[in-house]
């Protein structure tokens, strides 16, 4: 309990804390963004008298810190209003019509398409990213683990949206193993949802897998030379059992480490895989939205996409903070 009152709470608190910093900066940015959103819904319908109206209607006849104060306060309630994009103004200047599509209906489908991308793209990068990291460090004398090296530093090096478009190239264009765009809204089966997902997939995984591949042969070879696995090999353990019960154990904490951080680093870097393959997730739902000034629901993916990294890097400390026992001793 006290270990929990002493450092989950605060770092909890500031999370939330972030949050709302992250909600106010995001809202001044908006407000910054060069044109009128009343005139983009309106159109060429609009006249004086109807702008008056909308502009009632979305509040921006109030100040800014009135219309902050509202948004947040719906916001945090769920109420995360309307789409301006599928608004349509009444012939007599009326803000009534056709009711304009909820913002949570639009950005929850979306979040979850990105989540399903991040999943597959972890279940490609956590098995290799281990088995890399393990064959690098055990066979480290041996010529070919020089070459993985390099491909592990080469991928590290490389921008992922170099490496989608690489992939896209290769795989889509030229062999045609896979399609070229994950629009798995359309997809018709499960199989066709897995080849549309499996470029950006693996795209993310490479992007990924080579600082964990690094961490992780640092972290092996250094419990390797240690005292106690060379005692372990010395009292006639096999390599095997020496690898999977001595060393690897005490290998994998950085490596957690790692891999929880690289979830926030995914959360960052699917917006341009989202874009490079044109994938329905949040990413490209948050571009589109500031394309057409679509203010509502720009607030509100950005907003999620905030809390996914806030959220993921909180864990990533909380995680360390539990592999180290000396941060958790009164």
């Amino acid at each position: 309990m006290r270990f929990a009152l002493r450092l989950i709470l605060p770092r909890v608190g500031l999370a939330i804390l972030a949050l709302v910093a992250i909600s106010l900066i995001t809202f001044t940015l908006v407000e910054l963004l060069p044109g009128d959103a009343v005139t983009r819904v309106l159109g060429r319908n609009a006249t004086p008298e109807r702008e008056k109206v909308w502009r009632e209607r979305m509040n921006l006849d109030r100040p800014p810190v009135v219309r902050y104060t509202l948004w947040f306060s719906r916001f945090v309630r769920g109420d995360w209003g309307e789409s301006l994009v599928s608004a349509r103004p009444a012939t007599e200047g009326a803000p009534g019509g056709r009711r304009n599509r909820a913002v949570a209906d639009m950005v929850w489908p979306r979040l979850k398409n990105t989540l399903i991308l991040a999943g597959y793209a972890l279940l490609l990068y956590i098995p290799t990213s281990l088995f890399l990291g393990i064959i690098t460090a055990v066979f480290r004398e041996q010529r070919f683990t020089a070459w993985l090296s390099a491909l592990v530093v080469l991928g590290t090096a490389v921008p992922e949206y170099v490496i989608g478009i690489l992939l896209l190239l290769i795989f889509a264009i030229t062999l045609n193993w896979f399609p070229p765009l994950a629009l798995i809204d359309q997809a018709e089966s499960t199989l066709e949802v897995v080849q549309m997902l499996t470029l950006p997939a693996l795209t993310l995984a490479i992007a990924m897998t080579g600082i964990a591949v690094r961490m992780m042969q640092g972290s092996l070879l250094t419990v390797l030379d240690s005292d106690y696995v060379r005692f372990a090999t010395l009292k006639g353990l096999s390599r095997r059992r020496v690898l999977l019960l001595h060393a690897l154990p005490n290998a994998l904490g950085p490596a957690v480490r790692v891999t929880v951080l690289s979830i926030v680093w995914l959360i960052g870097g699917v917006v341009l895989v989202e874009v490079i393959f044109t994938f329905p997730g949040l990413g490209m739902l948050l571009l589109d939205s500031l394309r057409l000034l679509d203010t509502p629901v720009i607030l509100a993916a950005a907003m999620l996409l905030s809390s996914v990294l806030i959220f993921a890097n909180l864990a990533a400390d909380l995680l360390a903070a539990f592999l180290n026992p000396r941060l958790r001793t009164d």
